[in-house]
């Protein structure tokens, strides 16, 4: 007959084993000001703390915290990855950000109150989502 498949459904999605493994994973460095870097698609939502000029000091996605296909993209799978790494930021002595938002899925808003909910003071919110001023060329139209 052949061996029985158990599938397990996973209640939150959210993996505490990754999730430890991400906070093990702390920045050696004190970053008192940062940049935090909310790149959110439809399918999922990376945040990235940089220092001000730029160097990369953490990150965390949805992807790497055990959500799969489309719950990646959810607000609940952003806001987890902002208080992961809010708490990454809260051990690196980091008190005030500033956000660079990217993008145009659900998680944007929902990662950046995460973030905050830690007590880390956020500065100013920059959108730099790009916009087409025209777009592509339209197809021609078709000859019958």
């Amino acid at each position: 007959m052949g061996k029985k498949r158990v599938i397990k459904k996973g209640g939150q999605g959210l993996d505490p084993g990754r999730r430890a493994r991400a906070l093990s994973r702390g920045s050696k460095t004190k970053v008192p000001v940062g940049v935090l870097h909310v790149q959110s698609t439809f399918n999922n939502t990376k945040l990235l703390v940089t220092d001000p000029s730029g160097n990369a000091v953490m990150a965390s996605s949805s992807g790497a915290l055990g959500f799969k296909g489309a719950k990646k993209g959810t607000p609940f799978a952003a806001a987890k990855v902002g208080e992961v790494l809010a708490e990454k930021a809260e051990q690196a002595g980091m008190k005030e950000v500033r956000v660079v938002v990217k993008g145009i899925g659900s998680g944007r808003e929902s990662a950046i109150r995460a973030f905050t909910s830690r007590g880390i003071a956020i500065a100013n919110i920059t959108d730099t989502t790009p916009i087409p001023h025209n777009g592509p060329k339209p197809k021609k139209p078709r000859r019958v």
